[in-house]
């Protein structure tokens, strides 16, 4: 190489390391002076000066291979100072933002009046349930809970209801598995009494139980049958049991959920697992009828058949009792004035507010 090139060589990279030079010097001269005010100016000087991509000290990292060795220790540490002003001055900003939002305190009014906490309330579903529980709990009833899908013999054959029986219809149930076989379809369970069953099948005499569960029946959905619904069921076993006590607990029950004035009456009717069997109604005021009032319906009862009982290895020449069944949404509507049961189920918020 001629001495006329090395000088050529020689003057190009003074020229280069003088212009990094300066513009680190310009760099500096900007971080010192920029205006850090707002927080948005703190973004945009981060993304200025730091940013990986575009940031201005990343450029200047990029041009260290311009300054000749002698300087390039230098150069570098300067750029390292550079960027520690520039991430000094950020905290300096951030902090002084964030003792200003402090020093404004909160951001609501303290000497405002406070506002009501909404407050919930239990469905009259649950409401009805848990007095009618409390009311024969307080005559000595335990309470009893079985499953909701059941097998065909608990619901059904062991209740006194034979596979070919006519009675069967009068539930319209929902099969999971259709049976094939006399006793083995596996369904929704469509009444509570088979907890009665699997009671009577694990505890011997004397039996005093109350059976509360959702039960599902395949009926046209209207403003007084749905297809799920809930019951409780109660069920007396003893020696000497008889239809006399069965009236006198339905009587007691009757005075305490609509008062000691209550008219009742028992209406002879079939059910396959009582005998005899009856229907209990209970007179309901109302004005607007020509007759000031009407009988409604709020339960069925009987005393329990022997076949069901002897079917179960309960010996029906000691033992006999009672059973009753009836549906908590009806003494629900009777008791706050609900005329259809399909709103029980809407979740209407202004309805359940009612109940608060």
């Amino acid at each position: 190489m001629s001495d006329e090139n090395t000088h050529s060589d020689q003057a190009h990279g003074a020229n280069g390391a003088d212009a990094a030079l300066q513009a680190l010097k310009a760099l500096q001269a900007e971080i010192q002076e920029t205006v850090l005010d707002t927080v948005g100016a703190v973004d945009a000087y981060r993304i200025r000066f730091l940013s990986r991509k575009q940031g201005q000290i990343t450029e200047l990292l990029k041009r260290i291979p311009e300054v000749a060795n002698e300087h390039k220790k230098r150069f570098g540490q300067e750029i390292n100072a550079a960027k520690a002003l520039v991430e000094s001055r950020i905290e300096t900003a951030a902090a002084a933002f964030a003792e200003t939002e402090t020093a404004k305190g909160p951001a609501f009014d303290l000497t405002l009046p406070g506002r009501a906490v909404a407050q919930g309330s239990l469905h009259p579903i649950t409401q009805a349930l848990r007095l009618i529980t409390r009311v024969f709990e307080s005559y000595g009833f335990d309470v009893a809970e079985g499953p909701e899908i059941e097998d065909d013999w608990h619901n059904f054959t062991a209740l006194n209801f034979p596979p070919d029986h006519p009675a069967r219809d009068m539930q319209d149930t929902f099969f999971i598995e259709a049976p094939s076989h006399a006793h083995d379809g596996i369904l929704l369970r469509t009444h509570t009494s088979p907890v009665q069953i699997r009671v009577m099948e694990n505890k011997k005499p004397p039996i005093r139980v109350i059976v509360p569960g959702r039960v599902y029946r395949n009926e046209a959905i209207s403003y007084k049958s749905y297809c799920l619904f809930h019951q409780v069921e109660g069920l007396y076993i003893d020696e000497g049991v008889t239809m006399a006590d069965l009236k006198q607990i339905i009587h007691a029950f009757a005075r305490t959920l609509f008062g000691e004035d209550v008219k009742m009456r028992f209406r002879p009717s079939f059910f396959p697992f009582t005998e005899p069997s009856a229907e209990v109604d209970i007179w309901w005021k109302d004005e607007n009828l020509p007759d000031g009032g009407r009988w409604m319906e709020i339960m069925g009862c009987g005393m329990v058949d022997p076949n069901v009982l002897e079917g179960l290895g309960i010996d029906s020449e000691k033992y006999t009792g009672y059973a009753f069944g009836m549906g908590i949404e009806r003494i629900a509507m009777l008791r706050y004035g609900i005329d259809d049961i399909r709103i029980l189920y809407e979740n209407d918020i202004r309805f359940l507010e009612q109940f608060s």
